[in-house]
């Protein structure tokens, strides 16, 4: 029994310890909270709009909180806590998100994780939320400009949480975007062209072919291929959230819960 008795006290002061290092809502609430100083006032004030605006038209709450160490911690456990430290989303649909960004300073690596609250699992799942990490966010990241990462990453969510499309038509939207057809015409063809060389084998004598057909076909069907146009066919919702809103301030978390979703990466 009194083994019993130390080993619950001991649970308790490791859990309020490990609370401790956690940092405080903010007051007022915000959905930035940019305690490691990645973006500039301006950046921090617009993304902010954007968040705002998306939570009063949808209850979908997304915030973005950047630290600029874990205290140890793995990122995925730190990002969880925290979400549920500040109930992040509404506890009756638990549709809130956590971007947390710790930032690469002092010679340590750069470390994003995007936790997914319960009700949002089924529109962003583990998959989404690691492309959105990879694809969205590292390469902007690697610049330096966490404001185009985290940017282009909760419009992302907002599209996947909306509907206008699904996760999976998500993360299936980069793949085939390079093709290796397209690498040997431009080696074979193009470059040749431009440095005056093989005209009289591309050319036709008479002008009015500037390429054989299987070419051009091939050319066309890789345009609709390509990486930049995969949303062409999505609408592209309601309107922009950047700019230009009177939907008003962000009044408080609503006490939503997270069970693990999401995922996350590092530069």
């Amino acid at each position: 029994m009194r083994k019993i008795i130390i080993f619950l006290f001991a649970f308790f002061i490791y859990g309020v310890s490990a609370a401790d290092d956690l940092p405080q809502r903010p007051q007022p609430p915000t959905l930035v909270t940019d305690i490691a100083n990645v973006f500039s006032d301006s950046e921090q004030s617009s993304l902010e709009k954007k968040l705002v605006d998306f939570f009063a038209s949808t209850s979908t709450q997304i915030a973005v909180v950047s630290v600029n160490d874990l205290g140890g911690n793995d990122i995925s456990d730190y990002a969880f806590r925290l979400g549920e430290k500040w109930g992040i989303g509404s506890d009756e649909f638990n549709n809130g998100i956590l971007i947390l960004i710790k930032p690469k300073q002092n010679g340590s690596d750069g470390q994003i994780f995007i936790a997914v609250g319960y009700g949002l699992e089924g529109a962003v799942p583990d998959i989404a939320a690691n492309r959105i990490v990879e694809q969205e966010m590292i390469p902007s990241f690697r610049r330096g400009d966490y404001y185009a990462g985290a940017d282009k990453a909760v419009s992302v969510l907002f599209d996947l949480t909306r509907g206008e499309y699904t996760a999976k038509q998500y993360v299936e939207k980069g793949k085939g975007g390079f093709n290796p057809f397209i690498l040997f015409i431009v080696i074979f063809f193009v470059f040749p062209v431009l440095f005056g060389r093989r005209r009289r084998n591309i050319y036709s004598t008479g002008g009015r072919s500037s390429l054989p057909f299987w070419l051009a076909m091939g050319l066309m069907g890789s345009s609709h291929r390509g990486h930049s146009g995969a949303f062409n066919n999505f609408s592209s919702g309601s309107g922009s959230f950047g700019g230009g809103s009177s939907f008003g301030s962000f009044g408080g978390f609503g006490g939503g819960s997270f069970g693990g979703g999401g995922a996350g990466g590092s530069w």
